[in-house]
Order: C-alpha cells, then sequence, then structure tokens
C-alpha cells in the first residue's frame, strides 16, 4: 500500500508543530505540501528528515511555494509547470517516487498550489484560467505516457455548489466561476478521477475554512484541495479521506490534509 496526502500548511515554519505531529500520526509514504511559504535554503529539512522523510521543494520568500516529502527516494522531474518560462511564482514540483508498482510503471506525484484568482475582476482571474489550460495540457500529456499519475494540491476549485456552504456568499469568488469549473470539468473529462468523489460521489466533504466568520465551528467550509488520478492510478484506489484533526488545533492551517492509499 502507498499512502498519497495533500497539505496546504499555510506558511512551514509557523505550523511546523503542527506538521510532525501530522506526520507522526497519520504517517503517509508521500506528502505533498503547498504554501510553506519560504525559500528552499530555509526549510527545517532536519527536523522532517528526522521523520524518515525525504525532502524537495520550490520556495519563495513570504508567500506560495511547494513541497514534496516521501519516506522513499524520489526523483524530481520538474519544478514549474510547463507553458510559460516567465511565470516565476512558485507554484508545481513534479517527481517520480522509487516505489514498486504491481504493473511495472513508476508512481508520478505533483504538488500543486494553483493561483486563487481573486478578485476576479482583476488580472488575477485571466492568470488563474490560463494557469489551468496550462495544467490541463500537462496532464494530457502525462495520460499518454500511462503513468501511474496522482496530481495533489490546493487547486483553488469548489468543483460544484455542493462543495462549498454557501452558493450565494461564493457567488463572486474566483474558486466558483463557470470558467474556474469548466476547466475543472476539462481536466476530468480527458481522464482524471476525482479520489474524493469516487467513494463519496455526494454529500459536503469541506477541506477549507476561513479563520474569520467562525466558519470552522458551523462547518461552513469548501472543498477546494483535491487529488486527481489518471486511470491507472483510480485503478489502484483503495480508499480516501480528509484528516479534520489538524484543523482542530489551536493556530491551525486554515486546511486540513487530504489523502489516499494506493494498493501500488
Amino acid at each position: 500500500m502507498l499512502t498519497i496526502a495533500t497539505f496546504n500548511v499555510n506558511s512551514l515554519r509557523v505550523r511546523m508543530p503542527h506538521l510532525t505531529a501530522w506526520l507522526k500520526s497519520a504517517a503517509p509514504d508521500v506528502a505533498l505540501l503547498q504554501e510553506i511559504k519560504c525559500l528552499e535554503e530555509e526549510l527545517p529539512r532536519m527536523e522532517i528528515e528526522s521523520l524518515g522523510y525525504k525532502v524537495s521543494a520550490v520556495g519563495q520568500k513570504a508567500r506560495h511555494g511547494v513541497a514534496l516529502l516521501s519516506r522513499v527516494p524520489h526523483k524530481v522531474e520538474l519544478t514549474a509547470l510547463p507553458g510559460d518560462g516567465e511565470d516565476l511564482e512558485a507554484r508545481y514540483l513534479e517527481a517520480i517516487i522509487d516505489v514498486p508498482s504491481p504493473h511495472g510503471r513508476p508512481v508520478r506525484v505533483a504538488s500543486i498550489y494553483l493561483p486563487n484568482g481573486n478578485p476576479i475582476d482583476t488580472e488575477k482571474f485571466p492568470y488563474k484560467l490560463r494557469w489551468m489550460d496550462r495544467l490541463n495540457r500537462h496532464a494530457r500529456e502525462l495520460l499518454a505516457r500511462e503513468e501511474i499519475v496522482v496530481l495533489g494540491g490546493d487547486f483553488n476549485v469548489s468543483p460544484t455548489d455542493e462543495d462549498v456552504f454557501d452558493t450565494v456568499a461564493m457567488a463572486d469568488d474566483a474558486l466558483c466561476q463557470p470558467e474556474t469549473r469548466r476547466r475543472w470539468r476539462e481536466l476530468c473529462n480527458i481522464g482524471y478521477v476525482d479520489a474524493l468523489r469516487a467513494f463519496h460521489p455526494t454529500g459536503r466533504h469541506y477541506t477549507f475554512w476561513d479563520y474569520q466568520g467562525a466558519r470552522w465551528p458551523r462547518d461552513e467550509g469548501l472543498r477546494i484541495d483535491h487529488l486527481m488520478l489518471s486511470p491507472q492510478a483510480a485503478d489502484l484506489l483503495d480508499a480516501v479521506g480528509i484528516d479534520r484533526e489538524p484543523r482542530k488545533l489551536e493556530r491551525p492551517s486554515d486546511h486540513t490534509p487530504v489523502w489516499v492509499r494506493l494498493a501500488a
């Protein structure tokens, strides 16, 4: 079995006590982190490596940033999403995980921090849509390799109205716009499987609760953190879940981990 989790930590150095506690309790084989908000040389490597994880990251000062932690060796293949050499924001990290596969194919994972896109009447929203177009093009290319692929992270997309606590409150939010959701459906239509919905086709299953407005105690959340599986990965899907425990802690991230277990 191979457990892969995604977790937007919302500042790695601030959340290190929570992250280390979660790594000890949940013990994922691979952890995809987003919003580490630090440069690579500032990573608390010794603390993470002492728990048995190898670390790779694409960092940025005080914002964005993605990382990959794995109990087994991995080889980084991409440190940026292809398609725009002028986009310098740290939002994408792709690697091959050195783990035996029953099909003899590699396990490829990516940690993704997709642009938020708000406010929608600024350049931030077109940037989000262009980024999603680039992601879909690359995701299509990965499918052609017929590998076990897991694209995980904070996609900043609530795919349907069932994934938001209040459709009226979110009507003007970039996470729920028709253009955003259309690109999400394209990712699904080319062959990727939304792991959570494979086991839970309906129902409200949130991964993010805003700090303001008492959203957490009221369970007024959003589902914006996802694990998207290639058909080869979906065939191996054994279990999926949302770990709400880290969100209950003092000074938590506003996100909580999502995980899948593959029979790999």
